[in-house]
C-alpha cells in the first residue's frame, strides 16, 4: 500500500509503530525548564495553587523553592547563573535582579499521566507572566536503567547523523551553543572504530579529550553537548538532551519531549545505528520522513511535526518539491526514483 507521496510501506510503518508508541512512552524522564519574568517565590507560589502542594524553602546557594505534590512528588524551582534576568515593566522588557533568575526541576515524569500536568502549569507561569529570553534552555533527562552500551552508541550515532538538521530545526540560540554543542567529530569516529562494548569502556572515550579535569565533578565540561552522557556517568544515570531553546509554549514543550522519548526509544530499540548524514536537500521532507520512522504518525502528534518543520526549507510531501519534479527526476534516471 502506496500513501499520496509513493512510499509502498506507510500502512506497514503505522501498525508495527502502535505497539511501539505504546512502549515509547513508558520510559521515564524529567524536564527542566529555564525561565525569567517573575521570580522565583513567586513561581513556587503558582505551583503550589495549581498543584494543591506544599512549599519550602531549602536555605542553600541556589535558594532551592521545593513544592511537594500531594502524590509525593517534588517540583524545584532553582536559580541559574546561566539566565539573562528580566522582568516586565508597563510592557517594557527591562533587567531585573537574580530573584528572576528562574529553572523548573520537574520530578520524574510519564508522558501519558503527566503531560497534562506539566503543561498546565506551564500555561499558568506564562499567564503570570513568566518568559523565556535567548539565554534560556530546556534539557529533558531520559531515565538511562534500560540503556546498554549498544544502545548508548547508537545515541550517539543518532543524534550525530541528524545534527544540523536538528540545529535548525531547534532554532538553537547562538549565546547558548556553548552549552549545547554538536557531537564532537573525534567521539563519534572513536566509538564508530572501537565499537565498545561495556560502559567502562564508552566512559573512557567520552572523556578522553578533557586532561586531568575531575570525571565527578557536577559541571564537567564534557557535559556541554546536544547529547549529554557525563549525566550518565556521574549524575542521575540519566541521558540528557540539552538542544531546545528556553520556551513557555506549552506545545513546543510538549514536542520537544515527544522527539526526546522517540530519539531514546529508537536507540534503545533498533538493533544498530551507523553514523551517516541524511540527505538535506529538501529538510523538510527528511524531518518529515524521520519523524515517522521513529513514531510521529497520526493526528495525535500533527502539531509536534509541525512544531518541528516551522524553521525548515523544502516541501514535506515531495522530496525534490513537487509531483512535475518527481517525474522530472524519474525521467533523468531512467524511469526510477527514490521517492518516499
Amino acid at each position: 500500500m502506496r500513501c499520496v507521496c509513493g512510499c509502498p510501506h506507510i500502512a506497514n510503518i503505522v501498525s508495527v509503530r502502535k505497539e511501539g508508541k505504546i512502549k515509547l512512552f513508558t520510559n521515564h524522564f524529567g524536564i527542566e525548564i529555564e525561565f525569567t519574568g517573575i521570580t522565583r517565590q513567586k513561581a513556587a507560589n503558582i505551583a503550589a495553587r495549581y498543584l494543591n502542594g506544599q512549599g519550602r524553602s531549602l536555605g542553600d546557594y541556589y535558594d532551592t523553592q521545593c513544592i511537594t505534590a500531594p502524590d509525593g512528588r517534588v517540583w524545584k524551582f532553582m536559580y541559574d547563573g546561566s539566565i539573562n534576568c528580566q522582568c516586565k515593566e508597563q510592557g517594557r522588557i527591562v533587567q531585573a535582579n537574580k530573584k528572576y533568575s528562574v529553572e523548573l526541576v520537574s520530578p520524574v515524569l510519564l508522558y501519558r499521566e503527566d503531560i497534562d500536568t506539566l503543561q498546565g502549569l506551564v500555561r499558568r507561569l506564562r499567564k503570570a507572566g513568566a518568559f523565556a529570553n535567548p539565554s534560556c534552555g530546556i534539557h529533558i533527562h531520559l531515565d538511562g536503567s534500560n540503556h546498554t552500551p549498544r544502545s548508548i552508541r547508537n545515541f550517539v550515532n543518532i543524534i550525530a547523523s541528524h545534527n544540523d538538521l536538528f540545529y535548525k530545526a531547534l532554532q538553537i540560540e547562538p549565546q547558548r551553543m556553548r552549552y549545547c554543542k554538536k557531537m564532537d567529530v573525534w567521539l563519534v569516529q572513536q566509538m564508530n572504530q572501537a565499537r565498545p562494548t561495556t560502559f567502562a569502556d564508552i566512559e573512557c572515550i567520552w572523556y578522553a579529550q578533557y586532561g586531568t579535569e575531575r570525571r565527578d565533578q557536577h559541571y564537567h565540561s564534557s557535559r556541554y553537548h546536544f547529547l549529554n552522557l557525563h549525566s550518565f556517568f556521574h549524575g542521575h544515570h540519566t541521558v540528557e538532551l540539552r538542544g531546545f531553546n528556553g520556551t513557555l509554549h506549552a506545545g513546543k514543550i510538549r514536542a520537544y519531549i515527544v522527539l526526546a522519548l522517540a530519539l531514546n526509544h529508537q536507540a534503545l530499540t533498533q538493533k544498530s545505528a551507523r553514523y551517516r548524514k541524511v540527505q538535506e536537500e529538501n529538510e523538510r521532507f527528511a524531518m518529515r520522513t524521520y519523524l515517522n520512522r521513529i513514531g510521529f504518525i497520526g493526528d495525535e502528534f500533527k502539531n509536534c511535526r509541525e512544531h518541528l518543520y516551522q524553521h525548515l526549507s523544502g516541501n514535506a510531501a515531495w522530496r525534490y518539491g513537487s509531483r512535475e519534479n518527481v517525474r522530472s527526476h524519474i525521467s533523468r534516471n531512467g524511469g526510477h526514483s527514490n521517492e518516499h
